[in-house]
């Protein structure tokens, strides 16, 4: 019977070539596959770090992680180990590796992971916010509507939050949040964590809204504070604008109530009579 191979997830500078150690080096030489999110960046990476690959290189990214993680899974039943990376941070983190590691535990096959750099944590460290309970809510929804939702439901989150976001999306996105969290809501844009121009912008999140209005390039992660007890007793005409903004994006009135209430910690009924008297 052919010994199962072994699944490595190797986690990739987020910046500096030099934030990885020489494991990752002795890693790739060592795997019989590769599986990259892009190829082109995987082989830049190897050359920077003097590595030789040693075997054979796949594509491995969102478009194609269904088909091809069913395919990497037959190789490591055959005794393949295979090595994930992505193009930055952990594999599986708002990053392709998921499907696969999911697939590999289902058929018992060993996984392990190659620890590196994180973006989700170098922000949080950097930030100056509160860093002992914290979560990791990925990229926002792109759409208006399904942000403005998800933003709602997290109104109420005591932890520090950490989120992912694409530069052209982050002015929006901030405006959003300051919507739903409240324009004082301190928070801080990390850019280009560990890189040559790293800069961590930290102020409250309509004056961080209104920084980015002049557009802001690089990688971005954005570290939001908690919500805290001490705002007082909640003020239901603002929940009540909140929920006329939600049913302006198509979501059904009651629908809104409900979730607007469940977020401030409110009556359903007391919300309702609020916004019907409206």
């Amino acid at each position: 019977m052919t010994e199962q191979g072994k699944l490595v997830l190797a986690g990739a500078p987020i910046g500096r070539v030099g934030d990885v150690g020489p494991r990752l080096a002795e890693a790739l030489a060592g795997a019989d596959v590769v599986a990259a999110e892009d190829t082109r960046r995987l082989r830049r990476l190897a050359a920077d770090l003097g590595a030789q690959i040693g075997g054979r290189v796949v594509s491995y990214y969102d478009a194609n992680e269904a088909e091809r993680a069913a395919e990497l899974v037959e190789s490591l039943r055959a005794g393949a180990t295979v090595l994930v990376i992505t193009d930055a941070g952990m594999p599986g983190v708002s990053d392709p590796g998921y499907r696969l590691t999911r697939l590999a535990v289902e058929a018992g096959v060993p996984v392990t992971a190659l620890p590196g750099p994180s973006a989700v944590t170098t922000a949080l460290a950097v930030s100056g916010l509160p860093s002992d309970r914290f979560c990791f809510e990925g990229f926002p929804p792109r759409k208006p509507g399904e942000r403005t939702r998800r933003l709602t439901s997290l109104a109420t989150e005591e932890r520090t939050m950490v989120f992912f976001e694409a530069p052209h999306r982050l002015a929006a996105t901030l405006a959003a949040m300051a919507e739903a969290f409240g324009t004082e809501r301190p928070a801080a844009v990390c850019r280009e964590l560990t890189k040559t121009y790293e800069e961590v912008r930290r102020g409250g999140l309509g004056e961080l809204a209104e920084w980015a209005e002049a557009g802001v390039k690089g990688e971005i992660t954005l570290v939001v504070a908690g919500h805290t007890a001490t705002a007082g007793p909640p003020d239901l005409a603002a929940l009540a604008e909140e929920v006329a903004r939600l049913a302006a994006t198509g979501v059904p009135r009651k629908q809104a109530v409900a979730d607007v209430a469940r977020a401030a910690g409110v009556p359903k009924r007391e919300l309702y009579d609020v916004v019907h008297r409206a």
